[in-house]
């Protein structure tokens, strides 16, 4: 099971304030972002996942949660732990799963992801939630693309 940890984040490691993204909409990343997950099931928080209820991204939504284990959507199931997240993606029968936020879970599953897809927002804003920190020496770039206001990287863990 490949884990994809994707994400869009400012400068400053931002990624969301109050639910929301601290930088006006780029739909050019919202477009590549819902095509790149748009076949896969992804893992997310509840709250991430309440926030994205009129649209829900991926095949299945894989939510991580301590306060709630069901949800009134067919495609979305519970995990309590990282490791029920990676079962109930390979029980769906799934190469691929992308990890998609928030910030808690992007931190949970750092150690665990094989690759991140990240759009680099121009500039440093004020928010809550941060994407987490990771050893350069653990990681190679693989690709980088310049889009208007983002740069879109591909990092590949290094095998240790």
């Amino acid at each position: 099971m490949e884990l994809v940890s994707v994400a869009a984040l400012a400068d400053n490691r931002v990624i969301g304030d109050d639910g929301e993204l601290p930088w006006p909409s780029i739909p050019a990343d919202k477009r590549q972002y819902r095509e790149r997950i748009a076949n896969d099931p992804v893992i997310l928080g509840r709250r991430t996942f309440e926030s994205m209820l009129d649209d829900l991204p991926g095949s299945h939504q894989i939510v991580l949660s301590r306060s709630r284990d069901s949800f009134e959507v067919p495609s979305a199931v519970h995990a309590g732990s990282v490791e029920e997240a990676v079962d109930r993606a390979t029980e769906l029968g799934a190469d691929r799963a992308y990890v998609i936020g928030g910030g808690d879970i992007y931190r949970l599953f750092q150690p665990h992801v094989d690759r991140m897809v990240l759009s680099r927002v121009d500039g440093s804003y004020a928010g809550d939630s941060y994407y987490p920190e990771w050893d350069p020496a653990d990681w190679r770039l693989d690709s980088e693309t310049a889009y208007d206001r983002f740069v879109l990287q591909e990092w590949v863990r290094v095998d240790g």
